[in-house]
C-alpha cells in the first residue's frame, strides 16, 4: 500500500512541476537588481544537493561579479558566436543572428559551474563503466540551481557557445576541472509563456508521445500511457 505520508502536499507539489514547467532559459530580461547572499546561498545549497554518483561531488561554483572577467567571456561568445552563424545558409543564418543567446553583461551575477574530474580518486564507486557520470553528476546540479532559482524568481541563462579552453585559461581552472556550465542570474522583468527559441520559431517541442518506447526501442509503450499522452 502506497504510503501517502512520503507525499508532498498537493500545494508543494504543484510548486515543484510549477517550476519544471515554468523554468527558462534567459537571456533578455534580467534586471539589474542584485541577489541577496542568501539567496545566492540558497541557490548553491539547492545545486550542492543534486545527486551525483559514488557521492563523489564533482562541482565547484565560480561566482562572478568582475566586469573584466565577464567581458573577457563576452568577447568569448562573440567569436564562438560568429563561428556557429556560419553554419547555417541563407534565411536560417539571418534567424540565427538575430537571436538574442546570452546575458553576460546584462545579469547582475555570472556563475561557472565546474566539474573536478579527479574527485573521489582514481576509482569512484559506480563510475567504473561510464566515465562521464562526474559530468553527468554535475550537469543535475546545474537542473537543482535552476528550478530553485524559478522558484526565487530568479532567471537562468546557460551561455553554451563559448571555447571551453578559452574559457578555463580566463577562469584560471586547474587542468583537471571542466567549466561544465556557464550561467548568467538574476532577476526578471517576465517569465515568457513558451520558451525563448520556441516563441521565435526556431524549435518546437516535441510530442511527448512520440519519445516514449517500450520494452525496446521503436517498440509501442502500454495503450495505458499513450491514451494519456494523446
Amino acid at each position: 500500500m502506497t504510503n501517502v505520508n512520503h507525499r508532498f502536499s498537493d500545494a508543494e507539489r504543484r510548486g515543484l512541476y510549477r517550476a519544471i514547467h515554468e523554468r527558462r532559459d534567459v537571456r533578455a530580461q534580467f534586471l539589474p537588481d542584485p541577489i541577496p547572499h542568501d539567496v545566492l546561498t540558497r541557490l548553491l545549497e539547492a545545486a550542492h544537493h543534486a545527486p551525483s554518483v559514488g557521492f563523489m561531488q564533482p562541482w565547484d561554483f565560480i561566482v562572478i561579479e568582475s566586469r573584466d572577467v565577464r567581458e573577457t567571456v563576452l568577447a568569448m561568445f562573440e567569436q564562438e558566436n560568429q563561428k556557429a552563424a556560419e553554419r547555417f545558409e541563407g534565411q536560417r543564418k539571418e534567424h540565427y543572428r538575430s537571436l538574442k543567446l546570452q546575458g553576460i553583461m546584462e545579469s547582475p551575477l555570472n556563475l561557472c559551474i565546474t566539474c573536478d574530474r579527479s574527485r573521489g580518486g582514481p576509482h569512484v564507486l559506480g563510475r567504473n563503466s561510464i566515465v562521464e557520470t562526474d559530468l553527468f553528476s554535475t550537469c543535475l546540479a546545474v537542473q537543482n540551481l535552476w528550478l530553485a532559482a524559478r522558484a526565487e524568481g530568479i532567471g537562468v541563462g546557460w551561455v553554451s557557445i563559448l571555447d571551453q579552453a578559452q574559457l578555463s585559461e580566463a577562469l584560471n581552472l586547474p587542468e583537471h576541472v571542466y567549466p561544465l556550465a556557464y550561467l548568467c542570474l538574476g532577476y526578471v522583468s517576465e517569465f515568457l509563456d513558451q520558451p525563448e527559441l520556441e516563441a521565435k520559431g526556431w524549435r518546437s517541442r516535441l510530442p511527448l508521445s512520440e519519445l516514449v518506447h517500450g520494452d525496446r526501442w521503436g517498440a509501442a509503450a502500454g495503450q495505458w500511457l499513450i491514451r494519456k499522452l494523446l
